[in-house]
């Protein structure tokens, strides 16, 4: 006789995607740089404060997920 497993339970089985995290830094225009580390996203904004935003939201906020660059980062499209 088949086994039946209910949908809820193949759910809450599949891989979680991996963790968003972001680099943040200016490239070499001067423009403020959000960049996601797999590629996934990004932008470019006229303030720290714009990018900085922009990251901390996607990340939800988490701690480790944001990291400030202290070398110019370019974002590639």
């Amino acid at each position: 006789m088949p086994v039946t497993i209910p949908v809820a339970a193949l759910a809450s089985k599949a891989a979680e995607p991996p963790s968003r995290r972001f680099i943040v830094g200016q490239d070499p225009q001067g423009n403020w740089v959000a960049m996601e580390v797999h590629g996934l996203g990004g932008g470019l904004f006229r303030t720290r404060h714009d990018a900085l935003h922009y990251a901390t939201d996607l990340t939800g906020h988490r701690p480790d997920a944001v990291v400030m660059s202290a070398d110019q980062i370019e974002l590639l499209l």
